[in-house]
């Protein structure tokens, strides 16, 4: 189409965006819809977005089709937990939620590698649809029957959503996955150039580096949930993954290492942090008020995490437009002091919380 980078901002946007300020309001539909139906309707309009993407003819419509499409992840990843919430009996729960977080660096990894196949964007957004009919289908066949809540209404939706925000549990763990975001994606969205830059790797070389680095991130992902299931503390992971996130990126930007160890760096950053999603996610229910809001209360969660990914690319792109790329560690070291400071005030939370929560 011929769009600048502008216009292809805003397309790309739109998840974030409407991840940001949607997220409890996809948890309050989902109490009242049920999870596994809300999780087809969050696929099937995926599927359609992506179609409708794949077919516009013009700007406007491939902006709506994004709309579409962002509206239908936001209640995959919304219902998507609270599904699995009510499926997995407790010892499994850490593990399953593990596995689950596992969707964003996989899918970015392998959207990276896919890319590179395709000569047309247009097959290439086809095939996505595909893939949306095709978990559908899964879903349709696999997944049991859920229970509907109480009536939907403006007034439960509000006290849900002040119910929600007024309880110190879930907040924090939103905060929590915001800097976590910020951390990732300010390193991330900048890395095919970095290594363009340190390693004189051309765009697809990039593009295939940067792959196998996200992937690194569901090493953690995984690990997380084989360490919680063995009893570690939730502060503790997200501590350990913060503080080592924040050294690294010291190492990344800052210590003219070698070429090759930079990469490896990246690869221990991402591996490392991949412990704070599936903390995160598998901590959102056993944090909830109350057993109806555990899907607001991840809806939250996610909300903290979109909120990431929108301002942490903006802040590290600003800061080293002003100071150059060494200046981008302290973002990512601030951050990091932040995440530490809120996982001291999780393990105080945890003195109060329930056994099963273990902060």
């Amino acid at each position: 189409m011929g769009l600048d980078l502008a216009a292809v901002g805003s397309l790309t946007a739109v998840f974030s965006v409407l991840g940001m300020v949607g997220g409890i309001a996809a948890g309050g539909v989902i109490a009242r819809f049920g999870a596994r139906r809300m999780l087809l309707l969050g696929l099937a309009a995926t599927a359609l977005g992506t179609a409708a993407g794949a077919a516009a003819p013009g700007y406007g419509a491939l902006l709506a089709s994004r709309v579409l499409e962002g509206l239908g992840f936001l209640m995959i990843t919304v219902a998507g937990p609270a599904a699995l919430q009510r499926l997995v009996t407790p010892a499994r729960r850490d593990l399953a939620f593990a596995l689950w977080s596992c969707y964003m660096p996989a899918g970015m990894a392998v959207a990276m590698l896919a890319s590179q196949a395709f000569a047309d964007w247009h097959a290439y957004w086809w095939c996505a649809g595909a893939a949306a009919l095709l978990a559908l289908a899964c879903v349709a066949l696999l997944a049991p029957p859920s229970a509907t809540g109480a009536s939907l209404s403006w007034r439960g939706l509000r006290q849900d959503t002040i119910d929600t925000l007024g309880t110190a549990g879930p907040v924090l763990l939103s905060l929590t996955f915001m800097l976590y975001s910020l951390m990732f994606f300010a390193l991330f969205s900048f890395l095919p150039v970095l290594l363009m830059e340190r390693l004189g790797l051309s765009l697809a070389q990039a593009g295939l580096y940067s792959a196998i680095a996200t992937a690194a991130n569901v090493i953690g992902n995984l690990g997380a949930g084989m360490l919680l299931a063995r009893g570690w503390r939730r502060s503790t992971l997200i501590a350990i993954a913060c503080a080592s996130m924040a050294l690294i990126a010291l190492l990344i930007f800052r210590s003219g290492a070698p070429a090759m160890t930079i990469f490896l760096l990246c690869v221990a950053f991402s591996a490392v942090g991949g412990l704070i999603p599936a903390t995160l996610l598998g901590s959102a229910p056993l944090l909830a008020p109350r057993p109806a809001l555990a899907a607001a209360s991840v809806g939250l969660v996610m909300q903290g995490s979109n909120l990431g990914q929108v301002i942490g690319p903006v802040t590290v792109g600003a800061v080293i437009d002003r100071h150059g790329w060494p200046s981008a560690a302290w973002v990512v070291v601030a951050a990091g002091a932040g995440g530490l400071l809120i996982a001291w005030g999780l393990r105080r939370l945890g003195r109060r919380a329930s056994q099963a929560a273990r902060l």
